[in-house]
């Protein structure tokens, strides 16, 4: 296989064009942390390791759990709700819906879940995910 002259030119200018960007950004950073340096809120430790297991349990609930995983903690979660609803699910997005899909699997049938099931189920869900993902964080 030849590398064609054109495609190392233009992979070298796309390149370029990411580490303009990249000093870009850093420099709108610098330039945002010198302007309002009394602004700058201090957390602690605790509360920084809460918004990163909130953030990864909405990424789970978002990607991993819609994108059918294999992921241990995904299997985990999925196991302990088929455990308290009494039945597989399946989760997925409609295009152009913004919403959460959850389809309980009756036989070979999917059934949509819809109204206050729908809504104790994902609060369980969030409620276990947030558990799960805290308790394998280091």
């Amino acid at each position: 296989m030849t590398i064609q002259p054109f495609q190392v030119q233009n992979m070298l200018r796309v390149y370029d064009q990411h580490l303009d960007q990249g000093r870009r950004m850093a420099r709108y950073r610098m330039l945002l942390q010198r302007a309002s340096p009394g602004d700058v809120v201090n957390l602690s430790q605790e509360s920084r390791r809460k918004q990163l297991v909130e953030k990864i349990a909405t990424e789970i609930m978002d990607s991993l759990m819609v994108s059918g995983s294999n992921n241990p903690v995904v299997l985990d979660i999925k196991r302990d709700l088929q455990r308290e609803f009494g039945y597989e699910m399946e989760f997925r997005y409609l295009p152009l819906e913004p919403e959460m899909q959850i389809l309980r699997k009756d036989g070979e049938d999917l059934v949509e879940v819809t109204g206050e099931e729908k809504v104790s189920i994902i609060e369980r869900f969030w409620r276990i995910t947030l558990d799960k993902v805290n308790e394998t964080m280091l």
